[in-house]
């Protein structure tokens, strides 16, 4: 394995599933750049630990915005793959963040948009009604757990996985995400406070309910929230989104 990549965690693991927190900064699959991706470092965990000849089998289901860490299913098997995509088609594999974002958010939204992406620049937009065809529609709901010297927490349950998605339509919407540099006012050196907190998805063979939760490291500003963070790993089902 990979000495230069250490940080990834495999929480869950059978012939059929992997379930990994993804650190921020990593991309999820290779790029043009070469640099570390969780997909090839899960290849060659897989490999290594199992002791497989070739390359180890890994299907990639849903994807995260390199800045962006935390939870991510993986398939072991093409059959695990196509079920785990069904699940995200049908909205059965729930993915919910938490992040920081700037202003007070309200108690409870829904953001109902149709982004655009640009290719040559890796920007995306949201589109004015009118022009709605030309793009992709995306849907989350949230929930603001706090205020706090101008900022919210805010729990993010995401309807469609578009890119740049959370980012986008919170910065629209009048509430920029801390740290964010592409969409919001993030200053040199910050980390952006978007975390995939939460993933609950039915194991694709055995149809099992499994629910994973990887709170965000104890840095800025997430500190800032310590007693609302460890709150939300209890009561997120109760408070958030019912």
């Amino acid at each position: 394995m990979s000495e230069l990549i250490k940080d990834p965690v495999v929480l869950f693991e059978d012939n059929h599933l992997i379930v990994a927190v993804k650190p921020a900064n990593m991309l999820v699959q290779g790029d043009q750049t070469g640099d570390g991706d969780l997909l090839t470092w899960l290849k060659e965990y897989v490999k290594e630990k199992y002791n497989k000849p070739g390359e180890a089998f890994i299907g990639l289901v849903h994807r995260m915005d390199r800045p962006v860490g935390g939870l991510l299913a993986f398939a072991r098997t093409s059959k695990a793959a196509a079920r785990l995509s069904e699940q995200i088609r049908v909205h059965d594999l729930c993915r919910e963040y938490v992040c920081v974002c700037q202003g007070e958010a309200p108690d409870r939204f829904t953001l109902h948009d149709w982004l655009q992406k640009d290719e040559a620049t890796n920007m995306v937009k949201v589109l004015p009604p009118y022009l709605k065809l030309q793009g992709k529609e995306a849907i989350l709901h949230g929930r603001c757990i706090v205020h706090r010297n101008g900022y919210s927490l805010c729990c993010i349950r995401l309807e469609t996985g578009r890119a740049h998605q959370i980012r986008v339509q919170m910065q629209h919407a009048g509430f920029p995400l801390w740290g964010d540099a592409r969409y919001g006012n993030g200053k040199r050196g910050q980390q952006i406070a978007l975390w995939g907190m939460r993933l609950s998805l039915k194991h694709p063979i055995t149809g099992e309910r499994m629910l994973f939760i990887a709170p965000p490291s104890e840095t800025a500003p997430w500190t800032a929230f310590p007693r609302e963070l460890d709150g939300l790993e209890n009561t997120w089902p109760q408070i958030v989104f019912e």
